[in-house]
């Protein structure tokens, strides 16, 4: 199943905040506190949200031009998805079957909520969120409509929805991916749901719209939260930058509390400003790769990728482009946090730079070094191609510079191509590239990266618009596996699976694995604690991790 996030997962300079949604919450927070009034110290918190400019007044959790902040803290998602560990725990539903042979799921919903009008929330919001998204593909941003066979409510609290086939991810897509909608209000909305603009927006989630303007948004709390006591925070503030200068530097000074930018040296930039609250945190979130449209020659054969692959310094990649913060990808695209996934004969596999190796593996498919130093094919064709960048994206620019240098040194020429957002975007979805950098979208399991990363469906004939294998791997085994999984209640048989996933990315390399992305994640202890660390890894961290910021923020207590 393609979903592809292009939420903020790095904020980059001049980084176009696009936001087609990547969801997830949940629970009564486990660090409960006392919830009587702690001093009269400010209970507001600011967090980063939009390094790209003023806000336009929209709240619509399905549209692409949604004010970050608003799934989670005002629209919630009926389970919670602990990303970092796989968890599930309830939310706006208290509890969940599957079935044993994963054809239906039932949620049992909570009794004591209500939208923020007053209104109660009850299964006939959720059958009207779930046909909207089946009547609009627009909105069905995890494409998960198809899978639909029918969607009913047996009694006020209970919904059943019943699928054409086996699909054991329906529980992270319906359950952690989908914001519910109130019926009552949305039912009168006209036309594509995905343009409406929801201005004033009614949601079950901690908080409500108290002001907007283009540059700034704040939300306070909602008395009617189905939570009690919760959130401490009482007023969330949300600011518009122009630019990840401009945030940086008003973080530097105390302006902002929670933040996903990338920093260099951030512990001399921002932890040494403040020793004693400023802290951040990084956990591998994906895996960025280099693609490569392996439809077209010389992609297509298998020691050109290897040789690429073997060329590349990671480590560089790591310490030079990403200041320490990405370390290498394992080539079986398996998380430390999923390590537990791993097929023991690849326990201890990792990329090594071997230039020896990479061009014997030229020479042995037909390649021959010309007097300019770049290899050839028998009818004169030399390898050399663009490796195409974003501009303002300046860590991965330099990324593409020190590949670009790694490849001229085994006798393959690469341009670094820098263009906007917009036509780089357009140009990997359409195969219309040689080489580009991209991350993955990951979830709760290393399915997710997988299923993304190489399903059939998610390619596309070149011209045309792939969701996510943008390297247009087709493969009936891969496809097959992918499916054992999804069709499968039984962790081992899932497990089995993505085992003979990893043996497909180790042998074939369908894609090349480059660096482990992490979350982005900066915050102080100045005025809130129970922040996510090392130490408590309950939440993905971060700002631009949606619904994942609201159960950061009902797990903050005041400091006294």
């Amino acid at each position: 199943m393609a979903h592809t996030n292009l939420l903020t997962r790095k904020s980059r300079t001049t980084m176009a905040c696009l936001s087609l949604l990547m969801l997830l919450s949940l629970l009564f927070v486990a660090c409960g506190g006392s919830t009587t009034s702690k001093s009269n110290k400010s209970t507001s918190l600011t967090m980063l949200a939009n390094a790209g400019g003023d806000y336009t007044r929209n709240f619509n959790p399905y549209s692409s031009s949604v004010i970050s902040g608003t799934p989670g803290m005002i629209y919630e998602t009926l389970l919670y998805f602990n990303r970092l560990n796989g968890d599930i725990k309830s939310w706006l539903a208290q509890s969940y079957d599957l079935a044993s042979d994963a054809t239906s799921i039932t949620f049992h919903l909570r009794k004591d909520i209500k939208w923020s009008d007053g209104q109660p929330f009850t299964s006939d919001d959720v059958v009207f969120t779930f046909n909207l998204i089946k009547q609009n593909p627009s909105i069905d941003v995890s494409g998960i409509s198809p899978r639909f066979k029918d969607v009913v409510a047996p009694d006020s609290s209970t919904v059943k929805v019943t699928l054409n086939a086996p699909y054991y991810p329906i529980i992270w897509y319906l359950g952690g991916q989908t914001y519910i909608l109130p019926k009552h209000v949305w039912s009168a909305v006209k036309g594509d749901p995905a343009q409406y603009a929801d201005p004033n927006p009614v949601g079950t989630g901690p908080f409500v719209l108290k002001s907007f303007t283009p540059q700034l948004v704040t939300l306070s709390k909602n008395s009617r939260f189905w939570q009690p006591g919760k959130p401490e925070v009482s007023e969330l503030k949300i600011p518009a930058y122009n630019s990840n200068t401009s945030a940086e530097l008003a973080l530097q000074k105390g302006e902002i509390d929670w933040t996903n930018l990338y920093i260099p040296d951030i512990e001399k930039t921002y932890i040494k400003l403040d020793p004693v609250h400023n802290h951040y945190w990084f956990p591998s979130s994906d895996v960025v790769m280099l693609f490569m449209n392996i439809t077209k020659y010389p992609f297509n054969q298998l020691p050109v990728r290897q040789a690429i692959s073997d060329a590349i310094n990671r480590d560089q990649l790591n310490k030079v482009g990403e200041s320490g913060y990405e370390p290498a990808a394992s080539p079986t695209l398996i998380l430390p946090a999923n390590k537990d996934y791993t097929a023991p004969e690849y326990g201890g596999l990792s990329f090594s730079v071997d230039a020896a190796k990479a061009q014997q593996l030229l020479e042995s498919a037909g390649f021959s070094k010309g007097g300019d130093g770049i290899y050839a094919d028998k009818q004169g064709k030399k390898l050399t191609f663009n490796l195409n960048v974003v501009s303002g994206y300046t860590d991965w620019i330099t990324d593409c510079q020190l590949i670009a240098s790694d490849l001229q040194a085994i006798g393959i020429k690469v341009t670094v191509n820098t263009i906007a957002f917009d036509a780089y975007y357009d140009a990997l979805q359409k195969g219309n590239y040689d080489l580009a950098m991209l991350w993955t979208n990951p979830g709760p399991t290393p399915y997710y990266i997988f299923d993304g990363l190489l399903r059939s469906t998610n390619s596309a004939p070149n011209g045309q618009a792939a969701p996510s294998n943008y390297e247009r791997w087709n493969d009936p085994n891969t496809d097959k596996l992918l499916d054992q999984y999804a069709s499968s209640t039984d962790p081992n048989a899932q497990k089995q699976a993505i085992q003979a996933l990893q043996k497909i990315m180790v042998e074939q390399l369908p894609s090349i694995p480059l660096t482990n992305e992490p979350y982005w994640y900066q915050y102080s202890t100045k005025k809130f604690t129970g922040w996510p660390d090392a130490q408590h890894p309950y939440a993905a961290p971060g700002t631009a991790t949606y619904p994942d910021i609201e159960y950061v923020v009902l797990n903050l207590h005041q400091v006294e």
